[in-house]
């Protein structure tokens, strides 16, 4: 029972059990139904706190990690060296949460009682202090030893291309420059991002952590057909696709809200167990 209802109560055996006294403790215990029914529906904030510490502190991250780019470098090895002499190769990587690790920021704003915004996501970047996902940095020196050309397309603003470009130079990545760093312009989607470096290049490989990142296939589609178009593809995963892992956000949890926005906390939650299969 709440503090202020019981309080509440305990100075009602000093008065006489009025019809306005009555109503008075009937009004407060409504009132404090009802926050508590509000705080059963938990925010975006809370929801993100466990994400957030399995990334940071989680030694299986850090092996689904190494496993990704250890199957990259398979990969990376298995190009014939007739094609790697001729050059012309490209691959292409998405970087929050594929090379970049981000979980700083989350962490921050779940400390600050804070939801994503704009703005503070920019003061984060504005920092150039992402860690380098762990494998990453390995891999794409290798590649880069190798002759492939590494391209990084991201749906960062290019207001942050500087400040980027900074933070990859000082972990050491190769093509750390504005020309192989392509931003979100005035589409989400990446495909005319990717076709711009494959009219120039053979794209080899792409990584990412959001199946956005591989083909349009997967765009602002539904649960089911999300799931339909990942067993199209089943060769391709380990393989020409490198799939990082990011239980944090990304296109998985707008599918299972239909990408409506403006739901409350509440319907959002009606939604999630609405999904969960139980036996």
């Amino acid at each position: 029972m709440p503090l202020a209802l019981v309080t509440f109560r305990a100075k009602m055996k000093h008065m006489k059990h009025t019809p306005f006294c009555r109503i008075a403790l009937l009004v407060l215990a409504l009132t404090s139904s009802t926050a508590s029914r509000a705080q059963d529906a938990p925010t975006e904030n809370t929801l993100i706190e466990y994400p957030v510490l399995w990334q940071q502190t989680a030694a299986e991250y850090r092996a689904l990690c190494y496993q990704a780019f250890n199957a990259a470098t398979l990969q990376l090895q298995s190009l014939p060296k007739k094609k790697l002499r001729k050059g012309q190769l490209a691959i292409v990587t998405d970087l929050d949460e594929t090379i970049l690790d981000n979980s700083y920021y989350e962490a921050q704003q779940i400390k600050d009682g804070a939801e994503y915004s704009d703005a503070a996501w920019k003061r984060w970047t504005n920092k150039s202090a992402a860690t380098a996902v762990p494998g990453a940095v390995a891999f794409l020196q290798l590649a880069a030893s190798k002759g492939v050309t590494i391209f990084y397309i991201s749906n960062r603003d290019t207001t942050e291309v500087t400040s980027t470009v900074t933070n990859l130079k000082q972990l050491g990545l190769p093509d750390a420059d504005k020309e192989h760093c392509l931003f979100l312009t005035n589409k989400s989607s990446k495909e005319a991002r990717r076709n711009k470096v494959s009219a120039k290049y053979e794209i080899v490989m792409l990584l990412g952590d959001n199946l956005n990142d591989f083909n349009t296939a997967f765009e602002k589609k539904s649960i089911a057909d999300r799931l339909i178009e990942t067993d199209k593809v089943t060769a391709d995963w380990g393989r020409k696709f490198i799939v990082l892992p990011n239980v944090m956000y990304g296109e998985w949890m707008k599918a299972i809200y239909e990408y409506k926005n403006g739901l409350t906390p509440q319907q959002k939650k009606n939604i999630r167990t609405e999904l969960l299969n139980g036996y």
